[in-house]
């Protein structure tokens, strides 16, 4: 059920950016359409609750409860970062805004996006690793909350791929490939 209530709010939250910005650009009502941006971490709020009252019903916490606590990081640390990213384009594409700058694909700048992108993904690690503890503690029963431990070891694991991956571009730079236009 956890599983299904992540990707259900998955989807909710691009509902909400959606609505907010339709409703911002194309009905031309600002404050409504903040609104609806601004409600996004509801969801986030409604996982959580869902996720606990689980646990608390007796449930034996599973690897859902534990990306539920990241899905909930993850969006905390990169959620302003995605709107922002669509705001943007909504409002070139409506609003005769201005037209958004791409990232850079190589060198220097390209490396600097990629360890901000790292520094994010941490973040959210951290909140997620806050949740999960604070779930782990609320529960109180190791046996019924021993796959979250499993949790944090694995997306440990992911980060610190992350780190290798993302550092990577500092010390090896991505160059230009012959040929190939910006």
């Amino acid at each position: 059920m956890i599983g299904w209530l992540i990707v259900a709010c998955e989807i909710g939250f691009w509902v909400l950016i959606l609505i907010g910005l339709f409703t911002r650009y194309i009905l031309k009502r600002k404050k409504l359409g903040a609104i609806f941006l601004w409600s996004t971490p509801i969801i986030d709020l409604l996982l959580i609750i869902a996720t606990v009252i689980d646990l608390q019903n007796g449930q034996t916490a599973t690897f859902f409860h534990g990306l539920a606590a990241y899905y909930i990081g993850m969006t905390a640390a990169f959620g302003h970062q995605l709107i922002d990213w669509a705001d943007k384009r909504f409002a070139y594409r409506y609003s005769n805004g201005p037209k958004p700058m791409k990232k850079a694909k190589y060198g220097a700048e390209y490396a600097k996006n990629e360890r901000k992108g790292w520094y994010r993904h941490l973040l959210g690690w951290v909140i997620g690793n806050v949740l999960l503890l604070g779930i782990i503690y609320f529960v109180g029963d190791k046996t019924r909350t021993e796959v979250l431990w499993n949790v944090i070891k694995l997306w440990g694991l992911v980060l610190s791929i992350d780190f290798a991956i993302s550092f990577s571009y500092t010390i090896f730079p991505k160059s230009k490939a012959k040929g190939e236009s910006l």
